[in-house]
């Protein structure tokens, strides 16, 4: 009679409801990688210098960039974080690195060689491959590409690139990985020398293919860290469809960047309530179809990896701080999971408004604690949810990554007033992030904020029991459910 009765009150609650989640009917349709959840910490943190200001220093009319010392790597909150959400990549890249000396000495130069516009001390990095090594980080980078690198004929020079290979080494480290420069679409405005095109990069492109065989063979080629090609604000100067031309074949992995939009330092002013709108979430869409088509063209085959990446270029939008942007951060992940994408780096760890932590202090901004939980409950195993669609409620499910025969599902509630019902056909674990308003710098797993304890101590992130049955979903919020019995998952 119980059972029976179970199964009554079940079907009433799937009338009631509008979806029903079955772990048991759950198919696995992909794999990601075990690192798919990385960072970005730019070479400019590492070298010290001008990046984008937070909009906290205020008088961004004036200038949008602001000095900064290096990052201090050796910051045990920092270290304690970052290990939190391994393992992962580290990138140590951005538009600056295109122009950065690697000195050959234990403190950098009072002013780069000429045809540089900064330098890396042997110091700095010994602190990077430190920090990599405590933060259980592989490395990704990329090298200088500006006319300091360069022969009399104009031709990239592989010489700096060798010192940092050496000096890797030497710290006992490796690089994992490796984009020849960043963003060659962009050229002009990234370091490379006057009216360098698309024949200039395929000749470079080619002599760091054999260079890096030769003197670094277990380093994956990355390639092209291209941006732009899509209709968003920012158009390309150059094409990628011409760069992979060019170069012809040699990648390992096929990378490209995204960002939705432009933060207003450079001139675009998005309001927020686009934040959770359908058109703004499925904006990283748009660009992955345009980079995995060039793929298949010129690199079939070869995964794809989204090496830098956050809701706006230009240092993140006012609100990327907030709990409003944790929805798009969640989905993005989500989407690129099932759509095959490998690994997804976020720009960045620690700089500016889009940072997972705040800058100065090191303390866990709202996407921090959607990381961890992501890191914690979402396994490399993708599945399709099987579940009907409703507007404002996107559903992911991945295997749990410690749990055999348990699944980890992510429901985003993006509707700021309606309350969404699913029916779930077995008990669950479920952990629901809200804040007091959207655009909060707090969060509250279950009710409770999220915040570090003594010693910077993380919380302990516990889940309250739900049975089967009807499941209502608050507005505006963020759920992950942990559910027994998925068969794609044993």
């Amino acid at each position: 009679m119980t059972s029976i009765l179970l199964a009554a009150l079940t079907a009433c609650a799937a009338q009631a409801g509008d979806i029903s989640i079955a772990p048991s009917r759950m198919k696995a349709v992909g794999t990601v990688d075990a690192r798919f959840q990385s960072y970005n910490v730019e070479m400019v943190e590492v070298t010290g210098g001008r990046f984008w200001k937070p909009y906290a220093q205020g008088r961004m009319q004036r200038d949008r960039y602001s000095n900064r010392p290096p990052i201090d790597l050796a910051n045990p909150r920092l270290r304690k974080l970052a290990a939190a959400l391994s393992p992962a990549y580290i990138r140590i890249s951005g538009t600056w690195a295109n122009a950065t000396y690697v000195a050959d000495t234990e403190s950098a130069p009072a002013a780069p060689p000429a045809g540089f516009n900064t330098a890396l001390s042997r110091a700095q990095w010994r602190g990077v491959v430190d920090f990599a090594r405590a933060a259980n980080a592989e490395i990704v980078t990329s090298f200088a590409i500006s006319p300091g690198s360069r022969d009399a004929n104009g031709a990239w020079k592989p010489d700096q690139a060798q010192r940092l290979v050496d000096a890797t080494r030497s710290f006992g480290g490796h690089i994992a990985a490796a984009e020849f420069m960043n963003e060659p679409t962009l050229a002009a405005n990234n370091g490379a020398p006057p009216g360098y095109d698309a024949e200039a990069y395929g000749r470079d492109f080619r002599i760091f293919h054999a260079w890096i065989r030769r003197s670094s063979p277990e380093t994956l080629i990355l390639g092209p860290a291209s941006t732009g090609d899509s209709a968003a604000p920012g158009a390309t100067s150059i094409r990628t469809r011409d760069l992979l031309a060019a170069s012809g074949p040699g990648l390992d992995r096929f990378s490209y960047h995204h960002y939705d939009t432009l933060s207003p330092r450079c001139g675009v002013h998005d309001h927020p309530s686009q934040a959770l709108s359908e058109d703004w979430l499925a904006r990283g869409d748009v660009t992955l179809s345009i980079y995995r088509a060039l793929r298949d063209a010129f690199e079939p085959g070869k995964p794809i990896w989204l090496t830098e990446t956050a809701d706006a270029a230009c240092g993140g939008n006012p609100w990327d701080a907030t709990f409003l942007d944790t929805f798009r951060y969640l989905d993005q992940l989500g989407r690129l999971a099932k759509s095959g994408v490998q690994v997804v780096m976020h720009n960045t760890l620690a700089a500016s408004d889009y940072g997972l932590l705040d800058e100065r202090s090191f303390r866990p901004r709202p996407n921090y604690w959607a990381a961890l939980l992501w890191r914690r409950l979402m396994g490399t195993t993708v599945l399709e949810a099987g579940t009907a669609s409703m507007p404002g409620l996107h559903i992911y499910a991945h295997c749990h990554p410690a749990r055999k025969s348990a699944v980890s599902l992510l429901l985003i509630s993006t509707s700021p007033n309606a309350t969404r019902r699913v029916t779930l056909e077995g008990p669950a674990e479920r952990y629901v992030l809200q804040a007091d308003r959207l655009q909060s710098p707090t969060v509250r797993l279950n009710g409770e904020p999220l915040e570090l304890g003594a010693h910077d101590g993380l919380p302990r992130l516990a889940a309250h029991t739900v049975p089967a049955g009807l499941l209502r979903i608050p507005p505006a919020s963020i759920t992950f459910l942990v559910m027994p019995d998925a068969a794609a998952c044993r």
